[in-house]
């Protein structure tokens, strides 16, 4: 019974570091050409666009994850457009909630200016010249990219990783409203011991195991990189 317990557990915390990666990387992928976007515009344009990254944090996290709900249900606003145009019939509306889809639409969402800010505040540290420098040597766009700018960005991407990546294998309201028992990852089962189960060694046995979990990437991050080149800006 005990080793049935412990493999479930497992299982769900493996679960929980392999959403929380995809998480991280979506948000990196869908936060860089923004940063990218914000950090060359003119400073009145990017400072007015820069109002609607942080819009997200005047509003209750609990607000915004409801939202998703209504958006991702099967008779929400998604599915009632992919039936207005024609993509899916009536019958077979995507079931995008309360599933692992659900967690990782909704917490891309939620987390992604944590991601953006760091990679901004960096990348308005470059200076152009950088750039237009290796072009005029006879680099192409993607190479002075690839060779000149992309480097300069690391700092920003390590630390905009880091800080959603260990956000994300903790969160639990977004993962219990529109994670359904797919979706739940290794901090609502810790919240189920201590409010529901009453199992309070157990759940704090699972929390123990997430803290040394995080404790042990940020000994990786800092061995392998060095804590001295996080910069959040």
């Amino acid at each position: 019974m005990a080793d049935k317990i412990y493999q479930i557990y497992m299982s769900n915390f493996r679960k929980t570091l392999w959403l929380s990666a995809i998480i991280t990387f979506l948000c990196f992928l869908l936060a860089f050409p923004v940063a990218y976007l914000l950090s060359t515009l003119p400073l009145a344009t990017s400072n007015l666009l820069m109002i609607l990254v942080l819009l997200p944090f005047w509003t209750s996290l609990l607000v915004r994850t409801t939202a998703w709900i209504a958006i991702l249900q099967s008779k929400g606003i998604i599915n009632n457009i992919l039936v207005f145009i024609g993509v899916i019939g009536d019958e077979s509306r995507v079931q995008l909630i309360y599933n692992q889809t659900g967690t990782i639409i909704a917490m891309v969402h939620i987390l992604l200016p944590f991601m953006i800010l760091p990679l901004y505040s960096v990348m308005k540290t470059i200076p152009p010249s950088y750039m237009r420098a290796a072009r005029s040597m006879g680099a192409t766009p993607y190479t002075a990219f690839r060779r000149v700018y992309f480097p300069q960005t690391l700092p920003g991407i390590a630390a905009g990783t880091l800080l959603v990546f260990i956000l994300a294998i903790g969160y639990y309201i977004t993962p219990a409203l529109v994670g359904g028992a797919d979706g739940v990852l290794i901090s609502n089962l810790i919240a189920g011991h201590i409010q529901k189960s009453l199992n309070w060694s157990l759940g704090a046995a699972l929390g123990t195991i997430l803290l040394v979990t995080v404790m042990v990437l940020y000994w990786l991050y800092n061995k392998f990189v060095g804590i001295d080149k996080l910069s959040f800006g």
